[in-house]
């Protein structure tokens, strides 16, 4: 009998992250390598990229609920779990990720 994990995963969206962004209840850490970020990213997310990922830096960062955002919410998704098999307790993402702001013509830093 092989037993499955239960993970909890908190799907965002667009609207909810764009508020969470405007009242400062969010801290929303893009996961995406250095050279996509550059590219361009939600204003306001911090860079943490996965490839360089420590889950060490995340309590000197957070002030308010994280939030992951990555292209298109796998690799956020990804994320949660593997935080979450660690014993930390982060849920929540992105799940449109940079693609869906982009979609929806949001405004981008660089």
């Amino acid at each position: 009998m092989t037993l499955t994990k239960a993970y909890k995963v908190v799907d965002l969206d667009r609207e909810m992250v764009k508020r969470g962004l405007a009242d400062g209840s969010i801290l929303l850490v893009d996961v995406r390598e250095p050279y996509e970020f550059g590219a361009g990213h939600i204003p306001g997310a911090v860079s943490l990229p996965l490839s360089q990922f420590d889950p060490d830096v995340l309590p000197q960062l957070v002030a308010a609920r994280t939030v992951f955002v990555c292209a298109a919410g796998i690799r956020s998704e990804k994320l949660l779990m593997t935080l979450q098999d660690k014993g930390l307790t982060f849920y929540e993402h992105y799940r449109g990720g940079f693609r869906d702001w982009l979609e929806a013509r949001e405004a981008v830093s660089y």
